[in-house]
């Protein structure tokens, strides 16, 4: 045995397991398995071939080689990306913590309790900065915010504007060139015109319904946008500001000037660049305008004793109810960068924000200053932290690379200066140093920051902030420390068991593929740096894409998209350009299977398309012959059909070819929903079986963690004909020959996670990588085989077999007055977080074990669903107070004086041995979601509650 390969440690079940489990299963061996379950046509005729599988120890090697070809200058590029300090304490205990990168969307509140607090501390974070009245719990980066903060104001137009189809945006010139790519890419579809030009002298007409600000701007011009806001207020028209959330702790904020939507970036709350991702955008706007809110908010409720309970309210579900309806998706989130950037506010706290954010101005005024002294002309007469040089731009960009500085360069006479906190008063004197040898010229070195401001007195913030108990508490390591373990305790992660969600994919996360995103080689580099620092990067990210390629069968991929619904959506925007290149951009019928994800009709809406939806068999297959019937009805204007393979039911449907080809018959492209892929990998490929462009959930089969609902990637691969279409950026020249315009911000996307599932592959390798996709079938068999004792597996394949995952029947339950929530919730007293709960049939659980889950693992789940099975035969419709009814349990409850309940402490508690050992308790009792929604609040309590109290 090669005690030292990568296979060996991340793959669960031991060789000495294997024939136990094929005795469960019923199979002799892996092969007679793979026959039963897989449909021969789709197999690949041969192996796919990649780089012979690295050691643990030769990865990190390799890693570390790879990130000293990058070059670490000091960044004072800006155009929304600044580096900053990320506090060690926050580094170690969450960014480095299994505890918080490897939990899962808190869709189950009650074992994600802590979490939920750290992302209510970061809602208030950015609601008290921008002056808003609410804000959600994270989007992927400021340009898509930006894109949703559009897409938000366009369907809260009034009934005038509706009626007369104002489709106009007004965008300033002064915003991020980036951004305005996004609102380009994500305007057209839905038609609406974007209208880019000079907000001091543009003038509204009827036909614009919203207008976009850049505060400060692009360059560091600070205006005050109060007379602008009010004139298009007159006119009914509302207007969205992409804000620099440090520079708020110093300008008044947006909200104080009347804006009706904010949006920006938190990444230097604490965030790594990390070549560009991942970082948290934000968005906060009018309470009015909740229901229209893109992404997840967190509220305030109550738990079943009345007791204080956080829980995702509102549109979180929402937007998967409305479907093609959906103004956005909903998996749009990066949690782990808002924990992290909110626990960044509670650490510095009001007074500590103040100080970076003033301390960041006194270095821009100081550099100009000095420059000012040399003979340079500064060309901003306002500004927070950055500012626009006039001099011969090559000459000292020249310079500043010999000295390992990065400028951004607007024009060949135009240097733009962006400060951050690691600026130090060495950096300031590099600064000086460097203009001064571009004008030879001699300078005198500074000691001490400027004390003069170039904030317009008008503009200086007033108004007090974050002055919440929280954020004036753990101002001291041991504070802040314990106040993140106080929180990790109260959510279940898998560094405590195993989480089977169907679909999602909950895999390990192995901390050899983890440990270099702490290396400052990776986490370090501007996304706009030049390509010559960026040889390491540039290197694994190509290699990552073509690793991507040979899995897929595909020619082409992008790693723009940061997170699967923008995958979706890349993908779909990719079709719309073939079609429009080949004179057929009529075409806009998306089909959709009924059992499809719910973000695959909203993201068809996004991209302009018309949702046609096909039915599903009894068996839980695509009805072949209704989507045939609707594929040859559109096919004059029939763009593609979105299918998730396997099925969202857990199914390889022998029908895949059949129904690709008639798609491809009927002049459509074939769109694959790449969230099934953990059943594929090394086996079969979107290719193979006639798909043209499919997305990968990064976050699911290749390793990134969930983050608690993000950081996510969803690259998309494309067959040859759409590789000329890949998505570009409008800094840094990627993607295709006629590449579509940005999907997010950043070229690579969240390029910095890119590195893990680098590692996954190079460590797995190809066989690696089969084993893996074996295993997880195997597990998934496995376990229906044991749950069928219990429960009925609603849907099977040809042969009686699941894929990698399987949906259990519980809505006979319901004759024992027991719902499927009450499983889910149970679950939690024996240690296991819920599979998916509903989805995608009402009623049910989808299970998906996946391949890092070792046999004691997979018996202790179903141990656990069993004894619950016994515990619903034993309940009745009458009696509701049973210990499926009060799941879960609190350590409160159980310690409780008195005891009511009809069954002992012990059973509520440790209703199996195994329990014993290793409790997870959950913090709050079952969350009402009704209350939460009724009275919603979002923020943490006003200062007044915690005086009272």
């Amino acid at each position: 045995m090669k005690t030292n390969a990568f296979a060996l440690r991340h793959i669960g079940p031991r060789a000495t397991d294997l024939q136990h489990m094929f005795d469960t299963v019923g199979v002799k061996d892996m092969d007679q398995l793979l026959y039963e379950t897989f449909p021969d046509k789709i197999r690949l005729e041969k192996d796919i071939v990649l780089d012979e599988a690295l050691t643990e120890y030769e990865y990190l090697a390799h890693a570390t080689a790879l990130g000293a070809q990058n070059k670490v200058f000091k960044s004072m590029i800006g155009l929304g990306y600044n580096e900053a300090i990320v506090p060690a304490v926050i580094q170690r205990n969450i960014f480095e913590n299994p505890g918080w990168y490897t939990a899962y969307t808190p869709y189950q509140a009650e074992i994600a309790q802590g979490r939920l607090e750290a992302l209510l501390n970061f809602q208030t974070t950015v609601i008290e900065l921008t002056g808003m009245e609410i804000a959600n719990a994270s989007l992927l980066d400021e340009s898509t915010a930006a894109a949703e903060a559009m897409a938000l104001l366009f369907d809260v137009r009034t009934r005038d504007q509706k009626k007369n189809n104002a489709n106009k945006l007004f965008v300033s010139e002064e915003i991020l060139p980036q951004t305005l790519s996004v609102l380009q890419t994500r305007s057209t579809p839905i038609e609406i015109e974007v209208v880019v030009g000079n907000h001091e002298t543009f003038e509204f007409t009827e036909d614009f319904f919203a207008a976009i600000l850049q505060y400060p701007g692009k360059y560091g011009q600070v205006h005050d946008y109060q007379d602008f806001i009010n004139k298009a207020h007159s006119k009914d028209i509302k207007v969205a500001v992409a804000a620099d959330i440090l520079s708020l702790a110093r300008l008044k904020s947006p909200g104080e000037m009347g804006a009706d939507a904010v949006v920006g970036t938190t990444q230097r709350f604490g965030i790594p660049l990390g070549f560009g991702g991942p970082h948290a955008g934000f968005f906060a706007t009018k309470e009015e305008y909740k229901r229209s809110m893109p992404g997840r908010i967190i509220g305030v409720s109550q738990d079943t004793n009345g007791n204080r309970a956080l829980r995702m309210a509102l549109q979180t579900r929402e937007q998967h109810i409305k479907r093609e309806k959906a103004t956005s998706n909903i998996c749009t989130a990066q949690v782990l960068l808002a924990v992290m950037a909110g626990m960044y506010a509670v650490y510095h706290g009001p007074k500590g924000l103040r100080r970076i954010a003033n301390e960041a101005h006194a270095k821009a005024v100081t550099i100009e200053t000095e420059l000012t002294k040399l003979g340079f002309e500064q060309l901003n007469d306002a500004y927070f932290d950055t500012i626009l040089i006039k001099a011969d731009a090559a000459k000292v960009k020249a310079v500043a690379e010999a000295k390992e500085f990065n400028f951004y360069y607007a024009d060949a006479n135009t240097v733009s200066i962006s400060v951050n906190e690691t600026i130090s008063i060495n950096d300031i004197n590099t600064v000086i140093g460097i203009f001064a040898e571009v004008a030879g010229k001699s300078f005198t070195a500074v000691t001490e920051l400027s004390q003069e401001a170039l904030v317009p007195v008008k503009l200086e913030r007033t108004s007090t902030f974050l002055e919440h108990d929280v954020f004036n508490t753990y101002h001291s390591e041991s504070q802040l420390m314990r106040y993140i373990k106080k929180l990790e305790r109260k959510d279940l992660a898998l560094n405590h068991s195993m989480i089977s969600l169907g679909s999602c994919t909950m895999k390990l996360n192995a901390a050899a593929e983890m440990l270099p995103l702490s290396n400052p080689n990776w986490n370090n580099i501007h996304p706009f740096a030049p390509a010559d620092q960026t040889k390491g990067y540039l290197t694994m990210l190509h290699k990552l894409e073509q690793q991507l390629n040979v899995i897929t069968g595909f020619a082409g991929t992008t790693l723009q998209p940061n997170s699967g619904a923008q995958g979706e959506y890349a993908g779909l925007m990719v079709i719309r350009a073939y079609h429009e290149a080949r004179g057929e951009g009529h075409r806009n019928i998306a089909l959709i299977p009924a059992s499809a994800h719910g973000t695959n009709p909203a993201s068809a809406a996004m991209a302009g398309m018309k949702v046609v939806v096909t039915k599903t068999t009894e068996e839980g297959n695509i009805d072949v012959e209704d989507l045939r019937a609707k594929a040859e009805l559109h096919k004059d204007n029939l763009s593609c059909v979105m299918i998730t393979y396997p099925s969202t039911h857990g199914v390889y449907e022998s029908s895949i070819i059949e129904i690709t080809d008639l798609i491809h018959a009927n002049g459509g492209q074939v769109y694959m929903d790449g969230a099934n892929m953990n059943a594929q990998v090394g086996l079969t490929n979107p290719a193979r079986i006639g798909a043209d462009v499919c997305h990968l959930n990064l976050h699911k089969t290749f390793a990134i963690p969930h983050g608690g609902g993000g950081p996510g990637v969803g690259p998309i691969c494309v067959a040859q004909h759409l590789v000329e279409f890949l998505p570009t950026n409008p800094v840094i020249k990627v993607g295709g020959d006629n590449a579509i315009t940005a999907i997010s911000a950043a070229p690579y996307g969240s390029a910095l996670v890119c590195l893990i599932s680098y590692g996954y592959i190079s460590m797995l390798g190809a066989d690696g990588l089969k084993q893996s996709t074996m295993t997880a079938i195997l597990n998934a068999n496995y376990m229906k085989a044991r749950l069928s004792e219990g429960y009925e597996v609603l849907y099977s394949g040809e042969r009686g077999r699941a894929a990698h995952e399987m949906i259990i029947d519980c809505r006979m339950f319901k004759a024992k007055g027991i719902e499927v929530t009450d499983i889910a919730k149970r679950l939690m007293d024996y240690g296991f977080h819920a599979p998916t709960v509903s989805f995608p049939v009402a009623g049910t659980l989808m299970i998906e074990p996946t391949e890092s889950e070792d046999l004691a693992e997979l018996d202790r789940f179903c141990d656990a669903m069993l004894s619950i099975r016994k515990e619903i035969e034993a309940a009745t419709a009458e009696d509701t107070n049973n210990v499926l009814k009060n799941a879960p349990h609190t350590l409160a409850m159980l310690t409780a004086e008195t005891w009511e309940q009809p069954y002992s402490r012990e059973k509520a508690a440790y209703p199996l041995e195994y329990v014993a050992e290793n409790k997870f308790w959950p913090s709050v009792r079952r969350v009402d979601d009704a209350y939460g929604d009724r009275n919603l609040v979002c923020s943490c309590a006003p200062i007044e509650a915690y005086m009272e109290a």
